[in-house]
């Protein structure tokens, strides 16, 4: 086979997981030269060769094994990384897919803007394309600034990213969750050209694996394990204030409010993790005072209410809902009015977003 251009890694932990359909859909969809490397993650790699038997003789797919006893995505990714040689790489889902001519129209966009990361279009399950990152009207293909742009709202790195540039970065051990934002801030935050492809062939994002579990939330320190990461790290410490303000403001919002969602159905686990939710949120006041100023009403009303010494669920629960419903004033004005049209307030963020979703496409 010709040398790649594109190593793609895509992890594998189940044998139920449909590994022929991302497979298929990079072998079968992309005209450039291509490498899909298959990390077989702590289990027997027959059950994954059936399942993949009619592409076994295909040269450019390549099985890899790793036993680390960790269940941890990004162990896997990391080891397809480390075997990566092509000027590009890339990373995806073992549930999801690429549109035909995804990689050759990211590969396309590369060319024409020299960029060191290209963003995928993502689709979601329902057929829509997913709002993040909300950038700037007219910065869809080229330019991206991390800030203006929100691109701390992917948190996943999915498209393109160039080796010799970036090569050496790998996502967080050990992390269950979370394992991609150091990884995804240092290309945000390093890159000297990123682009994006919203006009082009989506990652198609699939919700149809059998082998899911419901479980109880885990604790607040293994859900936010990787802020460790992200504050120590050289491309977080070397930010200024406004750079550090739109980091923040993200993780408050998207993964703050998922942890608090995620324990409010159970009051004995609210209250249960309350104390270490509340330290959380301390700690990203520490890390950024200033994004707090762009949290909406709403949003500042729940996490007053989540600190009050004698907890009301029923009361949290309500002001919960009443953050999300957009149409309400306090949910799109920030704790300081005068911030309204800052670029990382909730009114511009979440129209930047509705435009990105509808956008035209080809």
């Amino acid at each position: 086979m010709p040398e790649p251009l594109v190593d793609v890694t895509v992890a594998v932990h189940s044998a139920a997981r449909p590994i022929h359909r991302i497979v298929g859909s990079i072998l079968d969809g992309t005209a450039a030269p291509v490498r899909v490397n298959v990390v077989v993650h702590n289990m027997d790699r027959a059950p994954i060769e059936r399942n993949l038997a009619g592409y076994l003789h295909d040269q450019r797919l390549r099985l890899l094994e790793l036993r680390d006893g960790i269940a941890s995505p990004a162990g896997p990714l990391n080891h397809g990384l480390a075997h990566s040689t092509a000027p590009f790489v890339s990373v995806a889902g073992s549930d999801d897919e690429f549109a035909p001519g995804a990689i050759d129209s990211w590969l396309s966009v590369q060319r024409a803007t020299s960029a060191e990361v290209v963003l995928a279009r993502i689709a979601l399950a329902d057929g829509r394309t997913d709002p993040y990152p909300p950038v700037r009207r007219g910065r869809r293909m080229r330019d991206l600034d991390p800030c203006k742009d929100r691109l701390s709202y992917r948190s996943a790195p999915l498209g393109l990213v160039d080796r010799a540039r970036h090569g050496e970065l790998r996502f967080t051990p050990g992390l269950a969750s979370g394992e991609d934002l150091d990884y995804t801030g240092a290309l945000w935050f390093t890159s000297s050209a990123i682009a994006y492809d919203l006009d082009g062939p989506p990652y198609v994002i699939h919700d149809d694996a059998t082998d899911r579990v419901t479980r109880a939330p885990r604790s607040v320190a293994a859900d936010f394990g990787f802020l460790d990461a992200v504050e120590h790290s050289s491309w977080f410490t070397a930010l200024d204030a406004g750079a550090r303000r739109a980091v923040v403001v993200k993780y408050l919002r998207m993964h703050v409010f998922d942890a608090i969602h995620a324990r409010i159905g159970d009051e004995e686990l609210l209250r249960e993790h309350r104390d270490d939710l509340v330290a959380l949120v301390a700690r990203l006041r520490r890390l950024s005072p200033e994004a707090f100023a762009l949290l909406s009403r709403a949003d500042a009303a729940v996490l007053a209410a989540l600190a009050e010494q004698q907890l009301d669920a029923h009361r949290l629960r309500a002001l919960l809902q009443a953050r999300q419903s957009y149409r309400s004033i306090r949910a799109v004005v920030p704790a300081n009015p005068l911030l309204v049209l800052d670029s990382q307030a909730p009114l511009r963020t979440l129209f930047a977003g509705a435009r990105a979703m509808s956008a035209p496409r080809r």
